[in-house]
């Protein structure tokens, strides 16, 4: 089933463009394995992103913190292991 959602083009007048709708079901139970099964999609996603992007992303967020602090040798793995936080955390709030 799909139902018609208004959207407005460049010239002002309105467009309805199809959206999509889960059918209902007969038992709520459908909707918990509809939960699970994103769930496990956004798993996926995470998991499918190339290594070699993930550490570059960690490169630089660990350069940008050593130049916050000024260069200050000493601090190299404290830079590294915060900046893998800070991606880590981004990657799980853009798949949420």
């Amino acid at each position: 089933m799909t139902t018609m959602r208004e959207s407005t083009p460049r010239g002002g007048a309105k467009v309805k463009a199809p959206t999509a709708v889960p059918k209902p079901s007969r038992s709520g139970v459908s909707g918990v394995k509809t939960v699970a099964k994103s769930r496990r999609s956004a798993a996926t996603r995470s998991a499918a992103v190339d290594p070699q992007s993930v550490r570059d992303l960690i490169a630089a967020e660990a350069y940008f913190l050593a130049e916050r602090r000024g260069f200050i040798a000493g601090h190299e793995l404290e830079d590294w292991v915060t900046a893998e936080r800070v991606v880590e955390s981004r990657r799980e709030a853009k798949s949420a």
